[in-house]
């Protein structure tokens, strides 16, 4: 296979058998999506794709995600993969799927690249890490710009007390305090935090905070509930040495509030 057609051998394979993958990196504004996984009467990001997939093909297609996204979260570079069969790629050209799929897409969605894959692989167990990129507004007025993609902060933050704090969070851990309550019961909650750094940005004349998040996998909202946690440290509500207190509880009344969902972006995947 190349980036420019997927090679196919109509004769060697059986009616119906899928035997290539393909991988979409996929761009998308999450305000108007009800989360990435697709839900009965819902407008989700992974209905929409599989909807337009459902027109070129003319069959349901089942995709998969390397990290499902909460409802107004947004993504750089979410990737999503499928299995495909000689049939329905015949005649296709991988710029000409990408741009049949941005033809039939929701607005807020971009699909940036599309890619052949190893047959069986897997946009979520083929993942080695996440990274995500929260923003926080650390200016003094409103942004206008940056209004819908970060989380206004204003009177600033101490950013040496939240390193500090963050430092309690990385590597292996058990997170229950940083999931979503419902979602945690009966489920391991052990994750592999190898990186928190802040990054201070311009974005059109807007002071940011860019947060950067890198691990193994997450758990539901917590990036969100960890970002929120570090911001009353770096509010000067609770020292650093209290996140420690928060890990160690295993209990999500213990941490702080879940960070808005505008302001985190699913940055990219390393495979």
């Amino acid at each position: 296979m190349n980036t420019e057609t997927i090679s196919h051998t109509p004769a060697a394979s059986a009616e119906g058998q899928r035997n290539h993958t393909l991988a979409l990196t996929v761009s998308y504004n999450g305000a108007p999506f009800s989360g990435f996984a697709r839900q009965p009467g819902q407008l989700t990001v992974q209905g929409d794709l599989e909807d337009a997939l459902r027109l070129l093909f003319k069959r349901d297609v089942e995709t998969t995600c390397a990290g499902r996204t909460d409802a107004g979260v947004h993504a750089l570079g979410q990737v999503v993969s499928f299995d495909v069969d000689d049939v329905d790629i015949a005649g296709r050209s991988l710029p000409s799927l990408r741009r049949s799929l941005n033809a039939l897409t929701h607005d807020g969605i971009t699909v940036r690249e599309v890619e052949p894959k190893k047959l069986g692989f897997s946009a979520r167990f083929d993942a080695q890490a996440r990274e995500y990129h929260y923003h926080l507004c650390v200016d003094s007025t409103s942004p206008i710009f940056m209004k819908d993609f970060s989380w206004f902060i204003p009177g600033g933050l101490d950013v040496t007390a939240m390193e500090e704090a963050s430092r309690h969070l990385l590597g292996e851990h058990d997170f229950k305090s940083f999931c979503m309550a419902a979602s945690a019961e009966g489920k391991p909650t052990n994750r592999n935090v190898r990186e928190i750094s802040f990054h201070p940005e311009t974005v059109m004349g807007e002071n940011i905070m860019a947060i950067k998040v890198v691990g193994n996998a997450f758990l539901h909202s917590m990036v969100r509930t960890m970002v929120g946690t570090l911001v009353m440290v770096g509010k000067g509500q609770r020292k650093p040495g209290w996140v420690a207190e928060v890990l160690e509880a295993r209990d999500r009344q213990a941490a702080g509030e879940n960070a808005p969902a505008q302001g985190l972006v699913f940055w990219r995947v390393i495979y």
